[in-house]
């Protein structure tokens, strides 16, 4: 091959790399890596998995699947919220139950259609397993200031605050005893989805918390995982193209 061209070639190959196309798609990966990456560290910071070895909050959380659990400060609860605790009275290891009243709210089941009340305020409850009153047994809690009354959604056989009713408590839980807030399920993967706020609680006075930001972390990893193949599929593309136009 001649000097001349394996200049020709290498001026070729130096355009090819300086093409806009070239650019654009070095940009793509480098943007996607950021992308990709960092969601993953971000939600690794604020999220952690748990297991749920109970069917305590059928049918939202079935035994066995494992949720992502939002750390959180337990000031930042409120009705209607699952949340992840330990508390000494109820065993002090990591239980998942659902948030129903938060300091200062008298919760009391059942009203003559069976449903729980929230300072006299019927809380419809469409995520319960089953059929019948929102509990078999009926009670009315008084819930202490800095505290949480927590039931499961599977009531006929939930190991809860009705069950700690006695003494000062009236069965709640300090806000300090909530670890995290649980945004989804994870595993398996065909019960895999995002846990919503229930609407039955957003009537009440400080309404239901924010959706946590798995949703975004999550647009985040997927824009990032188009864009590295995207950008990485350019140059075997381009250079396919390069060789058709040359024949």
């Amino acid at each position: 091959m001649s000097t001349t061209a394996t200049r020709r070639q290498a001026t070729a190959r130096s355009a090819a790399r300086h093409s806009p196309g070239s650019v654009l798609s070095s940009v793509a990966v480098a943007l996607g890596s950021v992308l990709f990456a960092g969601a993953f560290v971000w939600a690794a910071l604020l999220y952690r998995p748990y297991a749920v070895p109970t069917d305590s909050m059928a049918p939202t959380i079935a035994a066995g699947e494992r949720v992502l659990a939002e750390r959180v400060d337990g000031d930042a609860v409120r009705r209607g919220d699952v949340v992840v605790f330990e508390d000494p009275t109820w065993g002090d290891l990591p239980m998942v139950k659902r948030v129903i009243g938060v300091g200062g709210d008298t919760v009391a089941c059942c009203d003559a259609d069976g449903r729980l009340t929230v300072n006299g305020t019927p809380v419809p409850e469409p995520y319960l397993s089953g059929s019948g009153p929102a509990s078999g047994t009926g009670f009315t809690a008084q819930v202490p200031k800095g505290s949480l009354f927590l039931l499961g959604d599977s009531r006929w056989n939930s190991v809860d605050s009705r069950n700690h009713l006695a003494g000062d408590t009236q069965g709640a839980v300090p806000r300090s005893a909530v670890r995290a807030r649980v945004d989804a399920t994870a595993w398996p993967l065909e019960q895999a989805g995002l846990i919503q706020r229930p609407a039955g609680f957003a009537q009440l006075p400080g309404g239901v918390s924010e959706p946590g930001p798995l949703p975004l972390q999550l647009a985040a990893v997927a824009v990032g995982a188009l864009l590295i193949l995207g950008g990485a599929a350019y140059g075997p593309v381009a250079r396919r193209a390069g060789r058709g136009q040359r024949r």
